[in-house]
């Protein structure tokens, strides 16, 4: 009997029970579908957060208070976790005379009660306070503010926030500790010195840093009040990242204000966007592996369906058995038989749970609203996890089919 006929055979044995065989494949569909869903879907955030953030924020170095956002400080311009603001206005003027930095944006947090237009009023719970460099290339219409007055730049989803349409020119009332009015002179698309690729768009509104911002400590250099700041993105020029992150780490970890003002207990980080994006990756990666360990356990319980299976397949045909030995068949190919038979179960799972996987990932992806992207390695994985689950649950029971006495296989019934 050669190996094509033996496929035949177990093609016929798995074809003439199809509701037995359909439902031991529906394990192995599920785990290998539950793999490829998830870890398409993870491939598909990783390839779009990344591709976003390298490539709106390829030249950026950020200084961050509180261990940094990869250590569970929360993401660049926002307070989550955050110590203190320790990066004193002296601090800014020491990174801007780095040689390769191009700019230091320094970004704070200005608490509001309220803001309203057109009698509309909205609860943002504050500004962000930052400079003009940091629309560089961002504006869509208008410009950008000047330091020392009362104008406000707002993104493109704050100016759709209210009723009527924000446009440039007009004046928004923002309370904070009493009523100031705001001109609108710009509408951005984003603002360089946040992570907003990183978290869902929300409305912004941007204002100068002075005078709004008035987050202040007392320098230990120059022994004088200053504003001071949680997290500082300093923009190096191309080609140069590494080097200019280098020099800001030897100035920040010894001669800063920042690390005095931190303490013995505080913490002040230095990260570039390399750090940032193998953090994104190393985190997105562990979720990944932690979610697809589900399908894995799927796996292991259609495993045992195919054995289960195998083994009554195993009595039930002792007679068949029996005559194939008593024509010659070997001890060899009785267990190329049932071997291939449960293998063709574990890769029919495979064939069908591949394709499944995919058409859940790529709805995860259209409802995330991130590019799709086929993890190649893991459809090869899966294909060879079928492969191998069919061997494996197989083996048993095709060594107990090839033990078979084939005098006693005879006279079963």
């Amino acid at each position: 009997m050669d190996w094509r006929e033996g496929v035949r055979m177990a093609v016929r044995a798995i074809t003439g029970h199809r509701l037995r065989s359909a439902l031991t494949v529906v394990g192995i569909v599920i785990g290998i579908a539950t793999v490829i869903a998830f870890a398409s879907f993870g491939a598909s955030v990783q390839t779009d957060v990344v591709g976003e953030f390298q490539s709106t924020s390829a030249s950026e170095i950020y200084v961050v208070s509180g261990g940094g956002f990869l250590s569970g400080g929360g993401p660049p311009g926002s307070d989550v976790g955050l110590t203190s603001p320790v990066v004193t206005t002296h601090d800014l003027e020491q990174l801007r005379a780095i040689d390769g930095t191009r700019a230091v944006l320094p970004r704070g947090s200005v608490p509001v009660s309220s803001l309203t237009y057109a009698n509309q009023t909205v609860t943002p719970g504050s500004l962000t306070a930052t400079t003009a460099a940091s629309f560089d290339g961002e504006i869509v219409t208008g410009r950008t503010f000047e330091s020392g007055t009362n104008e406000i730049v707002l993104n493109e989803i704050a100016a759709r926030q209210f009723n009527a349409n924000v446009t440039v020119g007009d004046t928004i009332d923002v309370v904070r500790e009493g009523t100031t009015t705001f001109t609108v002179v710009g509408i951005t698309a984003g603002a360089r010195g946040g992570l907003a690729a990183l978290s869902p768009p929300g409305p912004e509104f941007y204002v100068p840093v002075d005078p709004h911002y008035r987050t202040t400590q007392a320098s230990p250099t120059l022994g004088v009040d200053q504003r001071a700041y949680s997290q500082v993105t300093i923009v190096a020029d191309a080609g140069r990242v590494s080097e200019v992150r280098d020099a800001i780490e030897t100035y920040i970890q010894t001669e800063s204000d920042a690390i005095r003002l931190a303490g013995e207990n505080g913490q002040v980080t230095v990260q570039s966007t390399e750090d940032v994006v193998g953090g994104i990756q190393a985190v997105l990666r562990d979720i990944t592996r932690l979610i697809t360990g589900i399908g894995v356990l799927a796996l292991v319980v259609g495993a045992f369906g195919i054995a289960n299976i195998m083994l009554v397949s195993v009595t039930e045909r002792t007679k068949e058995i029996g005559i194939m030995k008593s024509m010659g068949a070997t001890n060899r190919e009785i267990l190329g038989l049932f071997l291939a038979e449960s293998v063709l179960l574990g890769s029919l799972g495979a064939v069908i749970g591949i394709p499944l996987g995919l058409g859940v990932g790529y709805a995860g992806a259209s409802y995330a609203e991130v590019g799709f992207t086929v993890p190649v390695d893991w459809v090869v994985i899966a294909i060879a996890m079928g492969i191998t689950i069919g061997v494996v649950a197989g083996l048993y029971p095709a060594w107990r089919a090839a033990r078979v006495d084939p005098i006693e296989a005879l006279r079963y019934e």
